[in-house]
């Protein structure tokens, strides 16, 4: 699940551009009408002088009313995309089924929209009720239950909707990133525009100032006013001293944020030793989780296939014929040959090809020797995880800390394992109590989701936020 608060750095990187860009608007305005006037009734200047000044101010003005609605238009409309891929992209995929049915045109399919918002809002009770569309698409779906989510709002959920419906397949180019995409073509045109009329703002600002500088130190010899001497900027100590409080915020910033994030390895995506493609046995040809990481169910530990795994399939599949649909690229472009990657499993597992049996030692013993994998999820020493905890018992899905496993050619760290992230989860997520014989000893709950008390139990409920869950 990808919690609520990822959503957030969107509106808020709008709305910092936005402040940003206002606060220079409201700098030019305030020279152009408030010093600039001031100096008019001090200083005779020439009509056309006048006329160009009052000019720059009405395009000013009119530049800081079209920049002020424009980030407001997109602040206030919610951006399906970001949406999508904050809360939906681990399970759902617009074109094709994944842990949940593909999303493209699915709102034509239900009952009504408010169907819709309380589905996405709370899926269990909408199961509970006995509904019998909710009913088939649990039923259908290996009754994986949905991920509640009612911070989202009617309309983020019809712009979510709105996005899957446009979607179209990304055409072939450039080898997507760690993120399994592509690169945001509108989203940097977006950045470019806002550099731009940040920059063109304050390069006026600097024109109108120096221009009501010149202005003001003339209307003083006029006067007979001395002009004090101009302090260069360098030189100033207000400028020094703001100069030097910014750099001690952001030094403590970095620094802070470093010390935060140190040992959090989010997009880690480490060359492994064969080029093992999730997408292609995983997404393209279907094998399950378990097959390979059989603990994942019943220890602590997923558990790493060892070679002879590989080997019950790979005795009969000795080359890579899907190149043409599918070819394998690193994530630096590189093209892989799948045939040359599966005789490096032979290598390892000690198999012979061409005899098609198991090389061996004098004493009979397989010349086999481990794969060295690199290890990409890891925890602190001091953080107890146990997958079949959440697997078998708490049913949840891989692709919940994994992410899209299923579309990866090489895996990457998908979530950054932080400790908020998991606590974030914890309180969110509801506890599957259906049909689950592990939580029959939670009898209230039991009673008060009968009487329609409760609409759902989390994690938290249950106590999965005491310390000495995760911290023995």
């Amino acid at each position: 699940m990808k919690n609520r608060l990822k959503a957030a750095p969107v509106l808020k990187n709008i709305f910092y551009k936005m402040c940003i860009n206002f606060h220079v608007c409201v700098v030019v305005l305030h020279s152009l009408y408030r010093k600039g006037t001031l100096i008019f009734k001090i200083f005779t200047v020439s009509e056309s002088f006048q006329l160009m000044f009052r000019k720059i101010a009405r395009s000013a003005f009119v530049l800081v009313i079209a920049l002020f609605f424009s980030n407001f238009s997109a602040v206030a409309a919610p951006d399906g995309k970001a949406l999508f891929q904050a809360n939906c992209a681990s399970c759902h995929n617009p074109l094709k089924d994944a842990t949940g049915p593909a999303l493209q045109n699915i709102d034509k399919t239900f009952p009504s929209h408010d169907w819709v918002y309380g589905w996405v809002h709370n899926s269990s009770a909408v199961i509970a009720s006995g509904d019998k569309y909710a009913n088939d698409v649990y039923n259908k779906f290996n009754k994986t239950q949905m991920t509640a989510f009612p911070q989202l709002s009617k309309d983020d959920i019809d712009a979510i909707l709105k996005y899957v419906d446009t979607y179209t397949q990304p055409t072939t180019g450039p080898v997507a990133g760690p993120s399994g995409g592509t690169s945001n073509g509108g989203g940097e045109a977006n950045s470019w525009l806002y550099v731009v009329i940040t920059l063109v703002l304050l390069v006026l600002a600097v024109i109108l100032w120096r221009a009501n500088t010149s202005l003001r130190r003339a209307a003083n010899e006029k006067e007979g006013i001395p002009n004090e001497k101009e302090v260069p900027l360098y030189r100033n100590k207000i400028v020094i001293a703001i100069a030097g409080v910014l750099v001690f915020i952001l030094c403590g910033y970095w620094i802070v944020n470093g010390a935060i994030n140190m040992g959090r390895q989010q997009n880690y995506e480490p060359r492994q030793p064969i080029f093992f493609s999730h997408k292609v046995h995983v997404g393209i040809n279907q094998v399950n989780c378990l097959y390979c990481h059989a603990g994942a169910e019943k220890s602590r530990q997923a558990m790493i296939p060892s070679p002879n795994i590989c080997m019950n399939c790979h005795k009969q599949i000795n080359e890579y014929t899907g190149a043409g649909d599918h070819p394998l690229v690193t994530a630096e472009g590189q093209q892989i040959d799948g045939t040359k990657e599966i005789h490096k499993l032979y290598e390892y597992a000690g198999w012979d090809p061409v005899k098609k049996d198991y090389k061996r030692d004098a004493q009979g013993n397989i010349l086999a020797r481990p794969i060295q994998w690199i290890k990409i999820h890891n925890l602190p020493d001091f953080v107890y995880f146990n997958h079949s905890q959440h697997v078998k018992v708490g049913q949840v899905q891989c692709q919940r800390c994994h992410g899209p496993i299923e579309d990866m050619d090489e895996v990457y760290q998908f979530a950054p394992l932080s400790m908020g992230w998991c606590v974030n989860c914890h309180r969110q997520t509801q506890v599957q109590f259906a049909n689950n014989d592990y939580y029959t000893i939670y009898k209230q709950y039991h009673k008060e989701l009968k009487e329609g008390k409760r609409t759902g139990v989390t994690v938290e409920d249950i106590g999965g936020t005491e310390c000495q869950k995760c911290h023995y």
